[in-house]
């Protein structure tokens, strides 16, 4: 696997070694791996609400309110549309 050098200030290195010693994870690019999964995952859902939002505004035929996206975002989230 190709690896990748990153700097981080003390109380950044501090935490991760913090975060092995936790045992939660056993290396620290273990960690920063999760990390990315976090936020690709996160990424992807505001992607999601925003192609709804574009999609509700789109909508000549009736203006969706916001408790109304709402629902639809948290019905196509349970369904696991992303």
């Amino acid at each position: 696997m190709p690896s990748m050098n990153i700097s981080l200030s003390d109380p950044m290195r501090e935490w991760v070694e913090a975060q092995t010693r936790s045992g939660r994870y056993d290396t620290a690019s273990e960690y920063m791996r999760d990390l990315i999964r976090h936020d690709q995952d996160r990424a992807m859902k505001i992607k999601a609400m925003q192609a709804l939002v574009t999609d509700a505004l789109k909508e000549s035929d009736s203006m969706l309110s916001l408790n109304e996206i709402r629902r639809l975002a948290q019905e196509r989230f349970k369904q696991g549309e992303r």
